[in-house]
């Protein structure tokens, strides 16, 4: 395996980093939190992605940069749920909700590094029975192949020994033009609903409609315009499906005249997290040089939806013994110009 070092942890655990690449498009994967640590596209003068130099940047500022975020991706509201009829209670790191996982989720544990070659990166992690209060082990494995043209494929299965909630969800941020503000990107996606929350971030359950609202994406316009009329600005999940699919869909587009990329995603998620980066705040320089602040870069987070486990009309989130999970979620870069 063409693994380095990258660091350790403050406990002493040791970090690797990978480096795949095919075509015109390289990307760096780390086994910490399995993240997507840079993508750079041929030609491209700057880094695609949010990210740090050292494994310091990522401990001292913790905003899930490129983490693969589980074994609950998004929010649980209060931390509780019930399956088949027993209540459970997960960690509330972000009181009182559970947020990715936990206080050690698997954005920010070590992943083992499984396999690897020249355009691929396979990484698999364990859940135990009991971990941050969720029942059942899980085993979960998760590739990332590089594909030309400018394509990255993320693939993950996993299987549990008790039914659990799944949602695992890739949380990189990007921004086309390597340096400033998203506000200018122009984001496209295809949702006619998306899930309105209460304070704590919590769908209420309602499939409001974008039309007439600054929910709408759907002719795709500047970030920037919707940011300055909403409180607290965008943190939701559009709807661009009910249910999984069996094959990856739209879920966004995004792109910038001034760098003049682009980025597709696609995935057989039905919902996609748009979060626009405006609480982001970092304490080291990131990739490019610069001190990540508000809107340095934002998220379209494929998943299945937020609070799923406690809300009967969401997507099913529970995988039961003998079950499989199973996502695939691309991004793909391309020149506009």
């Amino acid at each position: 395996m063409s693994a380095r070092s990258f660091g350790t942890l403050p406990d002493g655990t040791a970090v690797e980093a990978v480096t795949i690449a095919h075509g015109d498009l390289t990307a760096t994967i780390l086994t910490y939190g399995a993240v997507i640590q840079d993508i750079r596209l041929a030609g491209v003068p700057h880094p695609l992605v949010l990210g740090y130099d050292t494994i310091e940047g990522y401990v001292r500022n913790p905003n899930y940069f490129g983490a693969v975020a589980g074994r609950f991706a998004n929010r649980i509201a209060g931390g509780r749920f019930t399956i088949d009829g027993e209540d459970f209670q997960v960690s509330p790191n972000e009181a009182p909700n559970h947020l990715h996982g936990g206080f050690k989720g698997f954005g920010t544990r070590v992943w083992k590094l499984v396999r690897s070659d020249a355009s691929s990166v396979t990484l698999a992690i364990t859940g135990e029975d009991g971990d941050e209060g969720y029942p059942g082990k899980l085993e979960v494995e998760l590739t990332y192949s590089i594909d030309a043209p400018g394509t990255l494929k993320t693939s993950i299965t996993a299987t549990t020994t008790k039914p659990t909630p799944v949602n695992l969800a890739q949380h990189s941020y990007f921004n086309l033009d390597g340096a400033g503000t998203i506000r200018g990107h122009v984001l496209t996606i295809p949702a006619e609903t998306y899930l309105p929350v209460d304070e704590g971030k919590i769908p209420t359950g309602e499939f409001r409609p974008v039309e007439g609202t600054e929910y709408d994406f759907r002719a795709g316009r500047p970030v920037g315009d919707g940011h300055d009329r909403i409180v607290d600005s965008y943190d939701h999940n559009f709807v661009v499906t009910r249910e999984k699919t069996a094959t990856p869909h739209t879920l966004a587009r995004l792109a910038s005249s001034k760098s003049g990329l682009a980025l597709d995603v696609t995935s057989t998620e039905p919902g996609v997290q748009f979060y626009g980066g405006q609480m982001t705040k970092a304490q080291d320089p990131g990739l490019n040089g610069e001190i990540y602040g508000a809107n340095s870069g934002l998220c379209l987070e494929a998943q299945l939806f937020p609070d799923a486990p406690n809300q009967k009309d969401f997507p099913d989130a529970i995988l039961r013994p003998g079950e499989t999970y199973r996502q695939e979620t691309i991004f793909r870069f391309s020149r506009t110009g």
